[in-house]
C-alpha cells in the first residue's frame, strides 16, 4: 500500500513540473526561447530538450527499456542536449518531451518500486539502483530545472507561477515597492554588519 502511495505521489509530482516546465515556453519568440539568458549559456528551449534527454536515459535504458528516441550513446554526450540548433523547432523538442512522457509513463506504470535498474555514468558503488531511486533522482532534476526556467522566464518578461490559471496579472507598482523593501534591508545590513575577519592559518 505505502509503495503505490509513494509512487503515484513521485508520479504526480513529476507530471506536475512536465507541465510547468513546458509553459515557461508560451508566448515566447523563437530568439527568447532559445538564447542564452546565463553566462554559462542557459536557455529555456535547451532545458526542455536537456529534461527530456535525461527522462529518456533514465526510464530507458537504465531498466533495459530503450528509449524509442534516437539518442547519442551517454559516454558521447557532449552537452548538445542543453541548446537547440537553428534547424531544430521548438514544436520538435517539445513532441519529443511529450513522446518521452510517454515512454517514462509506461515504465514507471508497468515496475514495482524495487524493480532494478543500472545507472551506467554513475560510479561506483552505486550504479545498481531501483526504479524508486531513480524517479527521486529525475525527479529533483526536473525541479530544478523547472526552477531555473522560472527564473529565466521572469527576467524575460516578468512572467511567474507553477500554472497559467494561477497566474496572476503583473503589478509593477507593487513589484518595485517589495524590491526596494528587500533593498532597504539589504543595504542596511551591511552597513551594520561587522568586517569579516581573515582567518589564520
Amino acid at each position: 500500500m505505502i509503495d503505490e502511495f509513494a509512487k503515484d505521489n513521485l508520479h504526480g509530482r513529476l507530471r506536475r513540473d512536465r507541465k510547468a516546465l513546458l509553459w515557461k515556453l508560451d508566448g515566447l519568440s523563437e530568439y527568447d526561447a532559445r538564447r542564452p539568458l546565463t553566462a554559462t549559456g542557459t536557455n529555456l528551449l535547451g532545458l526542455v530538450k536537456h529534461v527530456a534527454t535525461v527522462e529518456a536515459r533514465y526510464f530507458g535504458e537504465v531498466f533495459d527499456r530503450p528509449s524509442p528516441e534516437p539518442l547519442c550513446r551517454w559516454q558521447d554526450s557532449d552537452g548538445s542536449d542543453q541548446w537547440a540548433t537553428e534547424d531544430e523547432t521548438r514544436e520538435q523538442i517539445i513532441e519529443f518531451y511529450r513522446r518521452t512522457w510517454e515512454h517514462s509513463d509506461a515504465t514507471i506504470n508497468e515496475l514495482s518500486l524495487d524493480a532494478p535498474g543500472h545507472v551506467p555514468w554513475w560510479s561506483e558503488p552505486s550504479p545498481n539502483t531501483n526504479l524508486f531511486a531513480v524517479m527521486v533522482h529525475v525527479l529533483s532534476e526536473s525541479v530544478r530545472h523547472a526552477g531555473h526556467a522560472d527564473i529565466l522566464r521572469e527576467g524575460l518578461d516578468g512572467r511567474t507561477g507553477l500554472r497559467a490559471e494561477h497566474e496572476t496579472r503583473i503589478d509593477e507598482e507593487a513589484r518595485a515597492a517589495h524590491c526596494a523593501r528587500i533593498e532597504q534591508a539589504a543595504t542596511a545590513a551591511a552597513t551594520s554588519a561587522a568586517p569579516i575577519k581573515a582567518q589564520d592559518c
